[in-house]
């Protein structure tokens, strides 16, 4: 996320030290199957969630308790197996697997009898355990088999189990003397293998649900042969008496016989495929690394939690893997991650995951890169509607904005609406800010809500001071650069040589007031239609006597920042109707204007005063207009809507300054109570060369005519123009072809001048 190679660098080292041990030692635990009783665990709750019934093909002849009670203990003798296979042939079984190992001679007449009752039985099957068998071995077991049924097939039963005598996977077959040896699973499902291979016993296929009898049934000839006829049987042992019992998972206790059957329903549903554990890791690990980058811990969690659907989802359809390495991966390393954020301590923001202004200052990587402050001036507004998700919402919002066009940016936040960032050195500001500016023409949209974003930058090239001094001094060109209309704004070093008057600025302002070096210079307002002097603004001056003129821009906004904005409006109140009540005593009849600060408009007691002022002045309230910005009457509460109908009631006029700037809407302009619209002077001198601004200037001279307003179009500077916008139908013009700001004195020669023209 950082800006430069060095930096994108240290942050990818820093997120492979994250991840380096959680990595190691999911290796470790998959390598050492450390985790396979959790993955059984698991298993066997995934099973439960979709049990299902085995096929009905596959049929157990049981040696049980009840077998051994009605032919005697086992092992029986040779020849009363034989009745149990000649009938099982009679009864018409497709084919008989028997998990009974015959490994050596008996009685002659025992063996005559069982090798006569498997003589022709091509499709009986016989157990061989052939794994721990060696070759000798292997050669003397088979060849007795030949012996003793030289017509049967021989199955293997090898298979391995855990240490909860749990078979979870079983052979296809095994290799020996250049031929494939089926296990007992392929023999009962009627499958050939063509190479040996491992497969997962699929244990959602429920045990109980296959058919079975118990052996004496079948040897006292007590089972018709429509439950025998066709089907494929297995002939074993299921008693505890006898051993052989395996745990099968999910159902308990029950002998080894389960296991191959359920093995066989599980070849008769289809292939399968074993993943394994370290292909899963690979992927855990190429999420985890993605993940990393947007630096929150609930995005890995979730990961963990998409790994384990993807594993239920997939074994449904007899795709197998271990999963828990790589949970191991996946959780350690947020688990690291949130450990690690907690130790580092107040380095980032809580709601938004994003690093703090802390961690700015600590950035070393920055040390000699342009620092760059974004402030939202509204933030505070937007946030006090939103709930901490649509706070979180809104942030992200901003940020992608922020880092379009470089998402490696790494964008600190810091409270109250402010961003910052380093850039890389040779950034072109001019157009990079500009463009990102551009950025925040549309709106945010958060719960459906959406908010219009007030924001400026301002740019710290680069010192030898702190990081915290230099986001100080973007901080504060940021705060110029609004305060000028300017979208950025560099930081100007020669600037910090007059903080100790800039701060004392606002004390010294309430003393110039008193001491009358604060006046007012007035602006005339031109009536188009009889091109007569019809009013005139009310502008605040400061001739300080040693700094010379002060800038309004600078006093004004330091009043209103620190909450003393209402001295100064007063003062402006007073001595701009005092001036206009005396000049239209001498038989002139002049409208005065005065700027309104939006802060303003929650001084309950405002129109009480402007009463009083009016009164004593002796000026009707008719001839008094109070200005608000667009934006201000935009961004207002209701509450400022009803101080402004308790001016409107008194006879006072109100007008939206700066019209076209802000985005209000008609449904607003009609709850307003303005009279008078002024559009601003950015459309006024680009409509002669623009036809979007042309229109806009248009189309608002028709919506105040249809809202019965009258139109004041501000800053007009050539003749052209002011006959462009008589054409149009606009009421009145302000600008330095009407008239600059002037004295009074030099006001009362001009509208003395006027009657002359007039009278003449």
């Amino acid at each position: 996320m950082p800006s430069t190679k060095a930096s994108l660098a240290e942050d990818f080292r820093q997120r492979l030290k994250l991840l380096l041990w959680p990595a190691l030692l999911a290796l470790i635990i998959g390598a050492t199957a450390f985790g396979e009783p959790i993955e059984d665990a698991a298993r066997i709750l995934r099973n439960k969630l979709h049990i299902s019934a085995a096929s009905g093909d596959i049929v157990l002849v049981e040696i049980d308790d009840k077998s051994m009670r009605e032919v005697g203990d086992w092992p029986w003798p040779r020849s009363r197996q034989a009745k149990i296979y000649l009938e099982l042939r009679r009864l018409g079984a497709a084919r008989v697997s028997a998990d009974i190992v015959y490994s050596g001679p008996t009685t002659l007449e025992d063996d005559d009898a069982l090798k006569e009752a498997l003589r022709g039985g091509q499709n009986i099957f016989l157990a061989l355990n052939s794994v721990p068998m060696s070759d000798a071995e292997w050669q003397d077991a088979k060849k007795f088999l030949s012996k003793i049924a030289p017509d049967t097939k021989i199955a293997s039963i090898s298979a391995e189990h855990n240490w909860k005598t749990v078979i979870w996977k079983l052979p296809t077959g095994d290799f020996r003397d250049g031929h494939m040896i089926p296990s007992l699973n392929s023999a009962i499902a009627g499958v050939q293998p063509r190479s040996p291979s491992q497969f997962r016993i699929d244990f959602s296929i429920d045990p109980e649900t296959i058919p079975k009898f118990s052996a004496s049934d079948i040897y006292y000839g007590r089972v018709p042969s429509s439950r025998i006829f066709g089907k494929s049987i297995v002939f074993g042992s299921n008693s505890e008496r006898i051993g052989d019992q395996y745990m099968i998972p999910g159902f308990g206790r029950k002998g080894g016989i389960y296991a191959q059957m359920l093995g066989a329903e599980t070849v008769k549903r289809g292939s399968s495929l074993d993943l394994g554990w370290f292909l899963v890791i690979l992927v855990a690990l190429a999420g985890t690394l993605a993940v990393l980058r947007k630096e929150k811990a609930r995005y890995l969690i979730a990961l963990g939690g998409g790994l384990l659907l993807i594993q239920f989802v997939l074994e449904l359809n007899r795709i197998y893997f271990d999963v828990f390495p790589a949970l191991f991966l996946v959780w350690a390393t947020a688990t690291k991650m949130v450990w690690s954020r907690a130790r580092a301590g107040g380095v980032t923001n809580s709601l938004t995951g994003l690093p703090n202004l802390t961690a700015l200052r600590t950035d070393d990587f920055g040390r000699d890169l342009p620092l760059v402050a974004a402030k939202i001036h509204n933030f505070a507004e937007i946030a006090s509607t939103l709930n901490a998700e649509g706070e979180r919402q809104m942030v992200d919002q901003l940020v992608q904005r922020l880092t379009l066009g470089n998402r490696e940016k790494k964008i600190y936040q810091g409270d109250e609406g402010i961003f910052a960032w380093f850039a890389d050195k040779g950034t072109p500001f001019a157009s990079h800010l500009d463009a990102l500016h551009s950025l925040f023409r549309s709106p945010i949209k958060v719960d459906r809500k959406t908010f219009d974003i007030a924001l400026s930058f301002g740019v710290e090239l680069g010192s030898s001071r702190s990081v915290s001094s230099r986001l100080g001094s973007a901080l504060v060109a940021a705060q110029e650069a609004d305060d000028e209309s300017l979208k950025w704004k560099f930081h100007d070093p020669v600037r910090m040589q007059e903080v100790p008057w800039r701060l004392s600025l606002l004390s010294q302002l309430d003393e110039a007031i008193d001491n009358g070096q604060v006046w007012l210079a007035f602006q005339p307002k031109l009536d188009l239609a009889t091109r007569r002097t019809v009013g005139v603004e009310a502008l605040a001056r400061w001739t300080h006597p040693e700094k010379g003129p002060i800038s309004p821009s600078e006093f004004v906004s330091a009043a209103e920042q620190n909450n003393r904005i209402g001295y100064l409006t007063d003062f402006v109140l007073d001595r701009a109707i005092s001036a206009i009540a005396s000049i239209n005593r001498e038989g002139h009849d002049l409208e005065v204007a005065v700027n309104l600060s939006a802060r303003m408009l929650t001084d309950r007691d405002l129109p009480e005063r402007v009463a009083a002022v009016l009164a004593r002045h002796e000026m009707p309230a008719t001839k008094l207009i109070l200005e608000l910005t667009e934006t201000a009457a935009v961004s207002d509460s209701g509450s400022g809507i009803d101080l402004l109908l308790r001016l409107r009631d008194l006879g006072v006029k109100i007008a939206i300054d700066d019209y076209g700037t802000g985005l209000s809407t008609l449904d607003y302009l009609k709850k307003v109570p303005a009279s008078e619209l002024k559009i601003d002077q950015s459309f006024i001198k680009a409509m002669r060369d623009n036809r979007s601004d042309l229109i806009m200037v248009q189309s608002t001279i028709t919506l105040a005519h249809s809202l019965g307003r009258i139109v004041v179009a501000e800053g007009v500077e050539d003749p052209g123009s002011l006959e462009q916008l008589k054409a149009m139908g606009c009421d009145q013009a302000q600008g330095f072809i009407v008239g600059r700001p002037m004295s009074f004195e030099e006001l009362t020669r001009r509208l003395k001048s006027e009657q002359k023209r007039s009278a003449a």
